[in-house]
C-alpha cells in the first residue's frame, strides 16, 4: 500500500482579474484517511476543488491528483475515473427519475455496486419513480451521496455534503465516511461544520482568504495546542511571552490569555518567571483554533 499524497499541490493560485482566490497552496492530502477542509463562505475552498478536479485552470503553480497533472486534460480525465465527486450544487440531471439516474449513472462504472446502492436506497428512503427536479434539497443531496458511494473510487471529493441534510441524515453520512475510508478510499471534503469535522476527520487543512492557515492532524490539536490564561499585577510587556509555540496574545486589564499549538510548560515556566499570581492552562478545541485562525487575517 503506497504513501504517495492524493492530492499534492505546488504554489497552486487562481486569480480572477485582481481578485485572488487561491493563493501560493502548497497542500499535501494522504491516503487512508479523512482530511477535512475548513474556510469561511469566500476562503476559495470551491475554486481549489474544482482546479484539483481539472474543472477549472489554474493560474499559477501546479498540482497532481493520484499521481496526475491537474493542467494536464488527458491526466485530469484519467484521474477522474478513480475520483467520485459530490459537488456543492448537487447538479443532477433534472428530467430523469431516481431509478433512471442510477441506472444511467452504473452503465459507466464497470465497478459498480449494485448492492451499496440498494442498500442506500432504502436507508435513505428515496423514492424510485420520482423524478429528480421534485425531489427537496435534501433528497437530491442523498442521491448524489448514493452515486458516489456505490462506485468504488480510490479518492471521494465532497464539497458541503452535509448540506441539505436532516441530522439522521447528516449521522448517516458521518457513518458512511468512516466505513468508505476504512475500506481504502481517501476522503477530502469541505465543510463547515465544525462538529462534524471533529467527529471523524483525521487531518485538517483551515484555508483563509486564499491562502493555507492550518495543516495539521486533529490528534495533534487535542495533544498540543492549549489556551493559557494568566493574571499579572502588573502586565509585562508582550513580546515577554512571545516564545516558540505561541499562536497569539489577547490581553485585558491584568489578563494575558495565550493560544499554544505546543511548548505549553515553557511558556508557563516563563510567566512565572514574571511573577504572575494566576496560570490556568486548558486543552484547545478545533473551534477555537479555526475562530483564531481566521480572525488572523
Amino acid at each position: 500500500m503506497t504513501d504517495a499524497p492524493v492530492i499534492e499541490t505546488n504554489r497552486l493560485g487562481k486569480s480572477y482579474g485582481k481578485i485572488h482566490a487561491v493563493q501560493n497552496l502548497n497542500l499535501t492530502v494522504r491516503p487512508n484517511r479523512i482530511t477535512a477542509f475548513l474556510g469561511l463562505n469566500g476562503a476559495g475552498k470551491s475554486t481549489t476543488i474544482r482546479m484539483l478536479l481539472g474543472m477549472v485552470k489554474p493560474t499559477v503553480g501546479s498540482g497532481k491528483v493520484l499521481g496526475r497533472r491537474i493542467d494536464d486534460e488527458a491526466e485530469s480525465l484519467a484521474c477522474r475515473k478513480k475520483v467520485a465527486y459530490v459537488g456543492e450544487d448537487k447538479r443532477l440531471y433534472t428530467y430523469m427519475t431516481v431509478e433512471q439516474l442510477i441506472r444511467f449513472t452504473s452503465s459507466f462504472y464497470p465497478d459498480w455496486r449494485a448492492n451499496v446502492a440498494t442498500g442506500l436506497l432504502k436507508q435513505y428512503e428515496l423514492p424510485l419513480h420520482r423524478r429528480i427536479k421534485s425531489l427537496s434539497k435534501g433528497m437530491r443531496t442523498k442521491l448524489a451521496l448514493l452515486l458516489a458511494f456505490a462506485r468504488r473510487p480510490e479518492l471521494l471529493i465532497l464539497d458541503e455534503p452535509s448540506e441539505g441534510l436532516d441530522p439522521v441524515g447528516v449521522e448517516n453520512l458521518l457513518q458512511s465516511l468512516v466505513a468508505q475510508c476504512a475500506e481504502g478510499t481517501a476522503v477530502f471534503f469541505s465543510s463547515h461544520q465544525i462538529a462534524e469535522v471533529e467527529r471523524i476527520a483525521d487531518q485538517v487543512c483551515i484555508l483563509h482568504q486564499g491562502r493555507l492557515a492550518l495543516d495539521t492532524s486533529l490528534d495533534d490539536i487535542r495533544g498540543y495546542y492549549r489556551q493559557i490564561d494568566i493574571v499579572f499585577r502588573s502586565l509585562p510587556p508582550d513580546p515577554a511571552l512571545r516564545l516558540a509555540g505561541v499562536e497569539n496574545i489577547r490581553t485585558s486589564g491584568h489578563q494575558m490569555s495565550v493560544l499554544a499549538s505546543w511548548n505549553a510548560d515553557e511558556i508557563v515556566e516563563r510567566a512565572r518567571d514574571l511573577n504572575a499570581s494566576s496560570i490556568e492552562v486548558a486543552p484547545v478545541g478545533l473551534r477555537e483554533v479555526f475562530l483564531q485562525k481566521v480572525k488572523e487575517g
